[in-house]
């Protein structure tokens, strides 16, 4: 065995190529192995496994600055950097990230749970290194799904154009989260599949290199023929177009190739691209077959695949992709648009059913949401089915192009709250915050399933402008289901339960929560209200001034950040009445960054529970001080 051996990067050295394909194999039967008990990101990982230790075997981490596009593929680089002996708690409460993490090693340089960023910050590191006089080596690895990106273009343009060296490795394997769409998909399969190309363009090197010099007109000549070759034999040479040398395809999976490959590119004295052709979930048959699925799996029997979760109730994702085929079949003018998230946003069975309606840009954010715009305009009806946390990404174009317009689109905004594991990258925490301000826009959130179906039928009868219903990543409650979709008034809350001196207001979730936070402080005789925040914005203002008149102590409570929450609307609301000795009081997430574990262990970290909330109410009735969490906040 050789993996117990290698407790960090510089133990690779002194192994041969062979020894380099055995530890590849042994990498992967950890991977396997360990991931079937904690779940994680499978195929990603198994298709980049010589890849990185190719990569570690060349250079000197962290010397030399290797970055990880969107960082959920270094489980490899983990294991190589020390960490091995903490992939039991992957991705568990104060475990070890899922995602590349600067506080857990100085070997990670950079982290990110969104695609397309590591061009840009290698080329921020390659400025660095000349500017203070140092000769480290930069890496950049990026997958071919992440270059439909653009902010992936812009940097690629500005690296081309500056000529600082540094090397991009595109890690190929014809998959992102979902298949990948677009030009950069079919113009990499053509260079994949044009191997005239790549053996002519062989020839052609070994012919010139056995000359012993070429002077003067002959070489500017060698040069032409070569170019020449490369523009009949291949569309578009994009990459050497933008400033790049081009080495490739080379096979992702053979290290004496990868490594021959990586010692020509040191030899260039400016940006080269390395295209590497993988396979994702090498090695392990049932992610090799559908690398779609086990880009993200949980827990699983290694011999057969079969997950091992528990059958529940279904997701809030699932409702939604049922509803919205409902409403699709009763109106021809919905579209559903994702952003390379077709399964992961419950809209598989939509392409099915409407393959003509089903748009995916893939990971294009920004281009999305202006599409839908434009789409809205035109007389459709777009649903943007986004995850809250890349929808941050397109904030320009939802201010500039959907809410400035009045453009009728809908937004189905999916992970809306703690997304569990997958930790703060993910935590879809901030879209109250940033888009509750812009004008034009509705937003709501269901209490449970059945209120999301009829919010998404009042989005669609919904015509004066964009609109927006945001869901859980949550098992959905399991509540009876109403068979006639109708629409909610805009701007109206509800009250589950009405006490008497004391209110909670509650968002989501938190409505459940604050139900069972009421039935304890009942049988201690504090009765107290219990309203359903279900509109963001507009807030229920009629509602918002019957309980002031009545002097009501009030606990907003939801699962975002306080700062610019719907709480934080309702404390404007009551400043603007100039109604100020009011005891209003707000539970929501602090201003920290949440790290990955449980929901449930997410929301005791920040005090969202029933002994939290109940705790406070206590101290409401009693007149003591009253505090967010009886827990101390942890970063």
């Amino acid at each position: 065995m050789l993996l117990p051996q290698i407790q960090k990067p510089s133990d690779l050295k002194s192994l041969s190529v062979d020894e380099l394909a055995s530890l590849s194999a042994e990498i992967r039967q950890f991977l396997i192995e360990k991931l079937s008990v904690t779940g994680g990101h499978l195929a990603s990982n198994l298709g980049v496994v010589e890849l990185t230790v190719a990569l570690h075997y060349c250079y000197d981490s962290p010397q030399d600055k290797m970055i990880y596009d969107v960082g959920h593929q270094a489980y490899v680089h983990k294991m190589l950097t020390g960490r091995m002996d903490r992939f039991d708690s992957l991705r568990k409460y104060k475990g070890l990230c899922g995602f590349v993490k600067r506080a857990e090693s100085e070997h990670d340089v950079w982290e990110a749970g969104h695609s397309s960023t590591s061009l840009s910050a290698a080329m921020g590191m390659a400025l660095a290194r000349d500017l203070k006089g140092e000769d480290n080596k930069v890496i950049a690895v990026i997958g071919d799904g992440a270059l439909t990106g653009g902010m992936a273009f812009e940097a690629l343009n500005h690296i081309g154009h500056e000529q600082k060296k540094l090397m991009v490795i595109l890690n190929d394997n014809e998959m992102s989260i979902a298949p990948n769409v677009g030009a950069m998909h079919n113009y990499l399969s053509k260079i994949r599949s044009d191997k005239h190309y790549m053996r002519a363009k062989d020839e052609l090197e070994g012919i010139l290199k056995k000359i012993p010099a070429i002077g003067g007109k002959l070489a500017k000549s060698a040069g032409r023929v070569k170019d020449s070759l490369k523009y009949m034999m291949v569309p578009g040479v994009l990459f050497e177009e933008l400033g790049f040398t081009y080495l490739g395809p080379v096979d992702g999976h053979d290290l004496g190739k990868l490594i021959e490959t990586f010692h020509q590119a040191d030899n260039v004295n400016g940006p080269v691209l390395v295209h590497a052709v993988t396979t994702k979930g090498k090695g392990y048959k049932p992610a090799e077959v559908d690398s779609h699925k086990w880009h993200g799996a949980s827990p699983y029997k290694i011999e057969s695949g079969k997950a091992l979760k528990a059958v529940g109730n279904p997701m809030y994702t699932e409702i939604f992709g049922q509803t919205l085929i409902e409403l699709a079949e009763q109106d021809r003018r919905i579209v559903a648009v994702t952003p390379a998230m077709p399964s992961g946003s419950g809209l598989i069975p939509f392409s099915k059913a409407f393959p003509e309606r089903m748009i995916d840009v893939g990971i294009a954010e920004q281009h999305a949401a202006t599409m839908t715009a434009a789409l809205a305009m035109e007389g459709m009806k777009p649903v943007f089915a986004v995850y809250s946390t890349f929808m941050q990404r397109a904030y320009d174009q939802i201010v500039h192009d959907i809410c400035r317009h009045n453009a009728n689109v809908m937004f189905a905004i999916d992970r809306a709250g703690f997304v569990g594991a997958d930790g703060e990258t993910h935590q879809g925490v901030y879209d109250v915050a940033f888009m509750r301000h812009i004008p034009n826009i509705v937003m709501m959130m269901p209490k449970d399933e059945n209120e999301l179906r009829h919010m998404m039928k009042t989005a669609l009868d919904y015509n004066d402008g964009p609109i927006a219903y945001r869901y859980p990543r949550n098992n959905v409650v399991g509540v009876p289901m109403d068979r006639e979709l109708k629409n909610i008034p805009i701007g109206s809350w509800e009250y589950i339960r009405k006490g008497e001196g004391y209110a909670i207001l509650a968002a989501g979730p938190m409505v459940q929560l604050a139900e069972e936070a009421a039935d304890v402080l009942k049988r201690e005789g504090i009765q107290v209200s219990v309203v359903n925040t279900r509109f963001l914005k507009p807030l229920d203002e009629q509602m918002l001034l019957e309980l002031g008149r009545q002097h009501t102590k009030m606990i907003v409570i939801e699962e975002v950040s306080e700062a610019g929450s719907m709480g934080s609307a309702v404390l404007e609301f009551y400043a603007r009445e100039e109604m100020y000795d009011l005891p209003i009081h707000l539970m929501g997430i602090p201003d920290l960054f949440i790290e990955h574990g449980s929901i449930s262990e997410q929301r005791a970290e920040v005090g969202l529970t029933v002994d939290a909330l109940v705790a406070n109410v206590r101290k409401l009735a009693s007149g003591q001080p009253f505090s967010l969490t009886p827990n101390t906040y942890s970063s």
